[in-house]
């Protein structure tokens, strides 16, 4: 069945892809961007099923016209698709305090702001589905990536407990949990590379950078094949509540799942048992 699906993020790698497969499978897409007009070319220029749309995910503001124009041309919201994000890499102590706000605002904020505007919508269609794009790195803390993560990690606790609060107004929620895809998300548009400032890290983070940039447009995992399982799933009467995306997500994710179980059992040995306000 045919669903007003909006994608933000459009104008490059997965939002681009999955607004193109959307159209192809006859759905009406809203496709944001900041450069409306690049995501306009992108997509193959106008269409009947399409509307393109200047979004700052950043801006609540751009975020609510955003929404409106979609109830205004397509009547409804379906499937909001949180793609929007961008990529601070680096060592803590190298990225600067303003840079993992900036991080914060875009990955974790953003999404909150699209969400904030087309909930109202939904709730009063008693029908909708927020689909947000997290990360392997939302679960698993990994080098190099700790204001990335940081945001992700965010993402999953932001939208694990949005799940309740939706719940009753029959709108779903799904975390996407990609590991390494051709998604563009390690070119420079996308990605703030450090510069060496600590001398400790300065070896380390010259070698991360460039063995990152050679990994650009080689990772092993399809945009294409992605976009088609978002779709997928926006499209099942009871959708998951987290999708792990590609091989290498599952592996890592289920690493992470036994490290837990094994943590849980060193705590109880240690004191799992501990009582707050008992009796020493």
């Amino acid at each position: 069945m045919s669903k007003v699906i909006l994608v933000t993020g459009a104008g490059r790698g997965l939002g681009t892809d999955t607004a193109r497969e959307a159209l192809a499978a006859g759905h009406q897409v809203v496709a944001t961007g900041r450069r409306p007009e690049e995501v306009e070319r992108t997509l193959g220029g106008p269409q009947d099923n399409l509307l393109v749309i200047k979004l700052d995910v950043t801006s609540l503001d751009d975020a609510q016209a955003a929404a409106q124009a979609a109830v205004d041309r397509f009547g409804r919201i379906d499937v909001l698709i949180n793609n929007a994000g961008n990529f601070f890499a680096g060592y803590f102590e190298e990225i600067t305090p303003a840079q993992m706000r900036q991080q914060i605002e875009t990955n974790l904020f953003g999404p909150m702001n699209v969400t904030r505007a087309v909930l109202p919508f939904m709730r009063k269609q008693r029908a909708g589905h927020i689909i947000t794009l997290s990360s392997s790195a939302g679960i698993i803390g990994q080098e190099f990536c700790v204001a990335y993560a940081a945001s992700k990690f965010g993402v999953e606790g932001w939208m694990e407990s949005l799940r309740y609060d939706v719940e009753p107004y029959n709108i779903h929620t799904t975390i996407v949990e990609p590991g390494f895809f051709r998604t563009e998300l390690l070119v420079d548009a996308s990605t703030t590379w450090p510069e060496p400032s600590v001398d400790d890290y300065a070896e380390r983070t010259t070698a991360t950078i460039a063995a990152w940039k050679s990994m650009n447009g080689r990772q092993s995992g399809d945009p294409a094949k992605l976009a088609r399982a978002l779709l997928a799933i926006a499209d099942q009467e009871k959708p998951l509540l987290r999708f792990v995306a590609g091989a290498d997500a599952i592996q890592g994710v289920e690493a992470k799942a036994r490290e837990l179980l094994a943590q849980a059992q060193a705590s109880r040995e240690l004191g799992g048992d501990l009582a707050y306000g008992a009796a020493s």
